[in-house]
């Protein structure tokens, strides 16, 4: 099968350096591809074939466009074209979550990111459910920034569970601050990259950013805030309830977190599970579940998310059987 491509420009993005994102496409779709002149020849099964044609022609209607083409953006076109549903990856493009302080644009790269934003922009409480990768903590950073900037909220307050540490806390060097501070690392990491160093500080300085392990939370009431709770999996039942009656007048909250990872002691119910089910029925609260799909990270974390799944489901079978 020949496709016929433009100009060398359109050549060199669609291929990526190293043809890195055409190996991605052979890979995916087990088929072999080669450029002859301006002549693009695809050889393998003649489904296959029909399937990469259609996800080429996307990708240089999406290059057209503007928009940046990667390995994980090939890998997740080949995905919806295998299920038939390859137009609807047009529904994601355009649409600027943030801008970073270097001008990067931030934008979703799968359905159920945006399916995610959306629910998050509509609704004052999103409950966001994924395993690693997919992109979960950082929107959430990224929307915060952006109701802060937009004047919708006056602060926004991030917090984690420190499970890990337990009753041991106590015992670590170093003031409350620096205690926790191995546990808010990744927000501080997003949040860099959000804004700079020099804007989080000013932020921090001012009271309008706080970053807080959940035990600060109690006795508190949280007014015209942006708030998100991280790896919630992590939080009890009596702390979840404890967080989420928190929510003040004016504020918007994101509870995000990996039901496959949860930390707590064995027979203890995760407060993010048992949130789920109390209050899916809820009017005002959206519960977005992201999948393996959704994962944005190094090809491998995808793969290693999917032998994960698939792992489990494996013990849980044999489990039963016995």
């Amino acid at each position: 099968m020949q496709l016929s491509l433009e100009n060398m420009e359109t050549y060199l993005a669609l291929f990526g350096m190293n043809d890195r994102n055409m190996a991605a496409l052979e890979q995916e779709m087990e088929v072999s591809v080669s450029l002859h002149g301006n002549e693009l020849t695809i050889r393998g099964e003649e489904e296959n074939v029909r399937l990469s044609e259609q996800v080429i022609e996307k990708l240089i209607e999406m290059l057209k466009k503007g928009e940046m083409i990667d390995a994980s953006r090939i890998r997740y076109a080949v995905a919806l074209a295998r299920e038939g549903r390859l137009e609807e990856i047009s529904e994601i493009l355009g649409d600027v979550v943030a801008i970073t302080h270097r001008g990067k644009r931030i934008q979703c790269k799968t359905l159920g990111q945006k399916e995610y934003v959306a629910a998050v922009r509509k609704n004052e409480l999103t409950l966001a459910v994924g395993p690693a990768g997919t992109g979960k903590t950082y929107l959430a950073m990224a929307l915060a920034v952006v109701a802060m900037r937009n004047k919708e909220v006056e602060r926004i307050v991030l917090t984690r569970p420190a499970v890990e540490a337990g009753e041991k806390l106590g015992f670590l060097p170093g003031d409350m601050t620096q205690k926790v501070d191995p546990y808010l690392r990744p927000l501080y990491d997003a949040l860099y990259e959000m804004m700079g160093v020099e804007s989080y500080q000013r932020m921090v300085e001012r009271g309008t950013l706080e970053i807080a392990p959940l035990a600060f939370m109690r006795g508190r009431t949280l007014n015209d805030a942006f708030i998100i709770l991280d790896e919630a999996q992590n939080t009890t039942c009596e702390q979840m309830k404890m967080f989420l009656t928190r929510l003040g007048a004016g504020s918007r909250c994101i509870v995000t977190g990996d039901v496959s990872q949860i930390d707590l002691p064995r027979g203890k119910k995760s407060g993010l599970v048992e949130a789920m089910e109390v209050l899916k029925d809820v009017s005002g609260i959206s519960i977005v579940h992201l999948s393996n799909k959704d994962v944005v990270r190094h090809e491998l974390v995808q793969k290693i998310v999917r032998a994960y799944e698939a792992w489990e489901a494996k013990e849980s079978k044999e489990g039963n059987e016995a």
